[in-house]
């Protein structure tokens, strides 16, 4: 049995056991390997320097330091993390600013038809924002990638003054994503002997209080995991990785990603998703580069999401600017790539809620510089 049948299942059956016992493991002893992808090979640039394959389109949303169409609201520099959100009818997207001492976040809204409606701040004058995670509820956990950063936890529709979470650890954050099964948040850590942490709020849906957790584990690569609680999650004088004894260390801890009781994650350092399951506590490689006879097609490994079909949609920091698809049957192909961004990198991939288009950003874009970001829409047959 492949993933795809092992997440329909999970679809089915409520997400609670599709990845138990040997299934789990058969489905995930052997990392991805290249191969041909679903979408086909990729086309000759379009008027917007992305190579799609045939039957996808795009579109530029915003670019730093200069309007949204259609509005007033100047876009963000060096925009990075983001999500998207049901709002009536239509939907947002947001997307964080990884910017010293002025980063935060700002959102986009779309019309039903996906014409831009609105753009505003929905974060202001925070620290480094790279990556973070939506919750269940419908809010947009903003993270600061510093030494002793915060979570923020923001609001997409606007109205609300967000708030900072410090229960949740103070350390190099970059990524989130909650699961509503076991009621946690999961979060990465951007250190080269960074770990992987779970929150466990006191009420879930409130997230001023509850227990920090880091994965404890072997050097190995797959097998049974366990947690422990994090002494002091504020992460002063003994940062929060140095704490418990025995925690696993994870090279450079990038996006994550929760879905049907596995919550994969990637590490920059090693050029590696992994996928730990929920149900079981156990993780896997999902992909590893150095497993990979000839060339790797996915390099820089960074942000993760995932779409309706089960497929996750990898985008890479460095490489050939690419974001790879990883299919149920364990198949990694690039599904596009951005020419003439050498300096920059890909951020911020996420699904509008009805799984047909599909956004992220160029950080940089063609300049190489944090004011040169651009932010993308891509449409076209998705597989669900």
């Amino acid at each position: 049995m492949d993933r795809r049948t092992l997440l329909r299942v999970a679809v089915v059956g409520g997400g609670g056991t599709a990845f138990a016992g040997s299934l789990w493991s058969a489905a995930f002893a052997d990392p991805a390997q290249p191969g041909g992808g679903p979408y086909g090979s990729l086309r000759a640039a379009d008027g917007n320097g992305l190579q799609l394959p045939s039957g996808f389109t795009s579109r530029v949303i915003a670019r730093s330091r200069q309007r949204v169409g259609g509005t007033t609201y100047l876009w963000h520099d060096a925009p990075d993390g983001g999500a998207c959100f049901t709002a009536g009818s239509g939907w947002v997207y947001v997307s964080n600013s990884e910017i010293s001492g002025t980063g935060g976040a700002s959102a986009v809204r779309f019309n039903a038809d996906g014409s831009i409606a609105s753009a505003y701040r929905i974060l202001s004058d925070t620290n480094v924002n790279c990556a973070g995670g939506a919750t269940p509820w419908g809010t947009w956990l903003s993270c600061e990638e510093t030494s002793r950063g915060y979570v923020y936890e923001t609001y997409p529709l606007g109205g609300t003054t967000a708030v900072r979470r410090p229960a949740m650890g103070r350390f190099k954050h970059e990524a989130a994503a909650a699961d509503p099964v076991r009621r946690v948040v999961y979060l990465t850590e951007d250190e080269t002997d960074g770990c992987l942490y779970r929150f466990r709020p006191t009420s879930w849906g409130e997230l001023g209080s509850g227990t920090l957790e880091v994965l404890v584990a072997g050097s190995a690569t797959s097998g049974p995991v366990s947690w422990a609680r994090v002494p002091d999650p504020d992460g002063s004088p003994t940062p929060t990785r140095n704490q418990v004894s025995g925690a696993k260390r994870f090279n450079g801890g990038e996006g994550c990603y929760y879905a049907d009781g596995v919550c994969w994650f990637t590490t920059k350092g090693d050029n590696r998703v992994w996928a730990y399951d929920a149900v079981n506590q156990r993780i896997a490689l999902a992909y590893d580069d150095s497993l990979i006879s000839g060339t790797p097609p996915l390099t820089g490994v960074d942000n993760i999401t995932g779409s309706r079909g089960g497929d996750l949609f990898v985008a890479e920091d460095g490489g050939n600017l690419e974001i790879n698809i990883i299919t149920p049957d364990d198949v990694v192909a690039p599904f596009l790539r951005i020419a003439g961004h050498s300096g920059s990198e890909i951020t911020g991939p996420a699904f509008s809620p009805d799984g047909t288009r599909l956004y992220f950003s160029s950080q940089r874009g063609s300049s190489g510089s944090s004011s040169g970001g651009i932010t993308y829409e891509v449409r076209g047959p998705f597989r669900s």
